[in-house]
């Protein structure tokens, strides 16, 4: 049965400020994706290396640890309504700069790494906003559904940019995306006025003071460490698709995304508030261990079915994303929240670069191995962890997070 406990999908779309939050995020996500699939062909035809390929397009992901150490203060101090607009401007502007022609390889690279800062304090504004507009008991629905809208588009986007890059020059995508950039700066714009959660001026100072602090709490510690390693290490695992399968690479990201679908809809509005706490290891011990069976090649249909299988245990990520709401003042949502974004990124871009460089020595299927077993042995070594900071054990227990609050 639902959890009444908490809105409805169509209750969270009649709270005032949730669609235009939505519909803002969803127009900078098929910005993102669009614009990281032209500069990668982009640079890919420049230079003829796959791994600079690759890194224009994991480069704005692994620049967000960089930010999250310097500019995350900011997601509590500046005002929720004209950061998301000003960001996503100077996003449009950051991808009309790419779309120049002439512009060398390593410009390219430059405008890359300021696109990863500022991302970082992208995230922590709009979780913190988002924090702000929903209660406590419907943060993890109206954070499924953002998870939900990221997949579907990511899917469509990339279908939809590999299809304009058949018929159009990656520039000209470009300036799609820049397009794509200020139409959610405008649909933020639609969002209320409200002043910053935080007092003071956001600086790099403030920015590694709260980090500390966040980081200082043994359960909130055990938290973020659960939403970066195990997630990201089998990410990797999804990076090594095309080169496990070409023919059928398609096929299972799709069949990921839908796997995903699931366990968001599952964890967020199926299960009941009682047992979502206890369901936090399971879910990221299945989102490895389908992995393993892949080693030995089954069949396209099995592996479709395993990939969606391990998908499903994504969920995780809001059990944890729940515990971490309620570990941290509201003071400090937008940068906690901000921290697991950019760190959660970080990881996954990572995992990835690690991932094909195990591949490049041995194979795409020994290699998926690699990395569900490191993820198997993260979660292993966190829950044995944890249960020694708290009283009736668990990765993140009910009487720990109370005690920490």
């Amino acid at each position: 049965m639902p959890d009444t406990s908490r809105k409805s999908y169509a209750d969270l779309f009649r709270t005032p400020e949730f669609s235009p939050l939505v519909l803002s995020s969803a127009a900078g996500t098929a910005a993102q994706t669009v614009s990281g699939l032209a500069l990668g062909t982009l640079v890919f035809r420049a230079t003829n290396s796959p791994l600079l390929s690759a890194v224009s397009m994991f480069g704005p992901a692994l620049a967000q640890v960089l930010g999250a150490t310097l500019f995350l203060s900011g997601a509590d101090r500046l005002a929720p309504r004209a950061t998301l607009a000003g960001l996503s401007l100077a996003f449009a502007a950051a991808t009309a700069v790419l779309a120049l022609p002439g512009l060398p390889v390593w410009a390219m690279f430059a405008v890359v790494l300021v696109e990863g800062l500022i991302a970082s304090l992208g995230g922590g504004v709009r979780w913190g906003l988002l924090n702000e507009i929903l209660s406590k008991e419907s943060y993890l629905t109206g954070r499924s559904v953002f998870n939900m809208m990221n997949g579907l588009l990511q899917i469509a986007g990339y279908a939809a940019g590999g299809a304009l890059l058949t018929v159009l020059s990656p520039r000209v995508c470009l300036l799609l995306a820049a397009g794509l950039y200020a139409t959610a700066a405008g649909l933020a714009l639609r969002l209320t006025r409200r002043p910053p959660r935080a007092s003071g001026r956001p600086s790099v100072a403030a920015t590694r003071r709260t980090n500390a602090l966040l980081w200082s709490c043994a359960p909130r510690r055990h938290v973020y460490l659960a939403l970066w390693i195990p997630n990201g290490l089998v990410v990797g695992c999804e990076s090594l698709y095309v080169s496990y399968d070409p023919r059928a690479a398609g096929t299972l990201f799709a069949c990921a995304a839908l796997g995903m679908l699931a366990g968001d809809v599952a964890v967020g509005r199926l299960l009941p508030a009682r047992l979502r706490p206890r369901l936090g290891v399971p879910l990221l011990v299945l989102l490895a261990a389908p992995y393993l069976v892949l080693f030995l090649r089954p069949p396209l249909p099995l592996t479709a079915v395993l990939v969606a299988l391990a998908s499903v245990g994504f969920g995780a990520s809001l059990v944890q994303q729940e515990r971490l709401v309620a570990l941290t003042p509201d003071e400090l949502s937008g940068h906690a929240l901000g921290l697991h974004s950019a760190g959660m990124l970080t990881a996954q871009g990572v995992a990835a670069a690690l991932a094909g460089t195990v591949a490049q020595f041995t194979s795409p299927a020994t290699a998926m191995t690699v990395m569900a077993l490191a993820s198997l042995a993260v979660t292993l070594t966190l829950t044995v962890t944890s249960r020694r900071h708290a009283e009736d054990g668990g990765l993140w227990p009910t009487r720990a997070v109370r005690a920490a609050g």
